[in-house]
């Protein structure tokens, strides 16, 4: 609409301030407006009734009144909504402008930002955001809304969709020392399949998308914490003597570690059960009190996984005057270097996945595949850490 064409409203006509057009133009306008929101309204031309007269009269009654108030019926009514406040979080432009600004936070798409690129970017889906703007509803009156929520409206939404996939975050590596005498070779491998989804997970007349496969050789990572020299009590993975499944894989058996000069443990050690891999007849034929995950040296691929947490330890952190900067939290982000199995490793950027027993991944939409880097965001646990 170009400047000659437009036309201000006549509440702004008409509020003491000279007009640019003639009284009886004037006038018009209020009654055309008046006359559109289905009020009768008399009018007679300056002609019979003077302008200055109807001014007098009837203008000088808006002037002193919101008429748009007072005229129209029914009155129309403004409601007031307050605004979302999440807890360990901020929305406040100002302050969140002020995190950037001073490079506390990588940017406004930072992960752990309460930002639409921010959520993006950290893995939120737009379901999961959606059912969480229809759980939490909307109110007139001041609330705070916990962080886990959001995340459960995500876990909902990912569980029946994410593809799962084994990531070894804190790697040591497991020797099968009778690799060889087992199989005549150091170098010999073996394909292990699991199902991309669960099988619950698959509705009825779907199509489950294809197994994922990965190979078990003589060496295979593990997490450092699914190994224990001296076990604590009820402690149900490896130990000397302790026998395993490695989840998709064979049997197992704890003989020892080795360790370096200052006593961390640099190698575990275990005996392959012949016969009882995962999917053939003697899969059962050796009990195992519990599974492990873990990553084939053979085909596992080193990857750069960001453990994003919440930005601030405090639930309120500018409440009551509260200095929010004080309340940052110094583990919002860890950065450790992983192995991933090779279905991981063929992500797409914002590619979402389970890891099994960590919780849900995304492939990060910035950093993922430059250069040939494989990166991954945690966006939230299998379960709230918090609560």
């Amino acid at each position: 609409m170009t400047p000659k064409t437009m036309v201000s409203p006549p509440p702004f006509q008409i509020l003491g301030a000279p007009h640019a057009h003639d009284d009886a133009e004037f006038a018009m306008r209020v009654v055309k407006t008046l006359r559109e929101h289905g009020i009768r309204v008399w009018y007679a031309p300056h002609e019979i009734l003077g302008a200055q007269q109807w001014h007098d009269e009837i203008g000088s009654a808006l002037v002193r009144c919101d008429w748009f108030v007072v005229l129209l019926s029914p009155r129309s009514v403004q409601s007031k909504w307050v605004k979302l406040e999440l807890l360990y979080a901020l929305t406040s432009k100002r302050k969140l402008n002020q995190l950037v600004t001073e490079n506390r936070v990588s940017g406004w798409d930072d992960p752990r930002m309460p930002t639409i690129v921010g959520l993006r970017r950290r893995g939120y889906t737009p379901e999961a955001i959606q059912l969480f703007a229809e759980r939490i509803g909307v109110t007139k009156s001041d609330s705070w809304i916990d962080y886990s929520t959001l995340d459960g409206c995500l876990r909902e939404d990912l569980e029946n969709k994410a593809h799962r996939g084994m990531a070894v975050l804190d790697p040591v590596k497991l020797v099968l020392t009778n690799w060889a005498e087992v199989f005549g070779s150091d170098g010999y491998t073996e394909d292990c399949t699991q199902p991309a989804l669960p099988h619950s997970t698959i509705a009825e007349g779907q199509t489950p998308p294809p197994d994922r496969v990965f190979k078990i050789g003589k060496d295979v990572w593990i997490e450092r914490e699914d190994f224990e020299e001296v076990p604590p009590k009820g402690y149900k993975r490896l130990f000397p003597g302790n026998v395993v499944r490695l989840k998709g894989g064979y049997v197992i058996e704890c003989t020892g570690c080795a360790k370096d000069a200052e006593g961390k443990v640099t190698e575990v050690h275990a005996k392959v059960i012949p016969g009882t891999k995962s999917g053939t007849p003697g899969a059962d034929s050796v009990k195992a009190k519990a599974a492990i995950t873990w990553v084939g040296n053979a085909d596992g691929v080193s990857a750069e996984v960001r453990l994003y947490d919440r930005l601030f330890t405090d639930p309120q952190p500018d409440a009551g005057g509260k200095n929010f900067l004080d309340a940052l939290n110094p583990d919002s982000l860890k950065v450790v270097t992983a192995v991933v199995e090779p279905s991981l490793a063929a992500a797409k950027p914002d590619q979402k996945f389970q890891f099994e027993r960590h919780g849900y991944f995304v492939a990060d939409r910035a950093d993922h595949g430059v250069g040939g880097k494989v990166v991954f965001n945690r966006v939230t646990g299998l379960k709230d850490r918090w609560n």
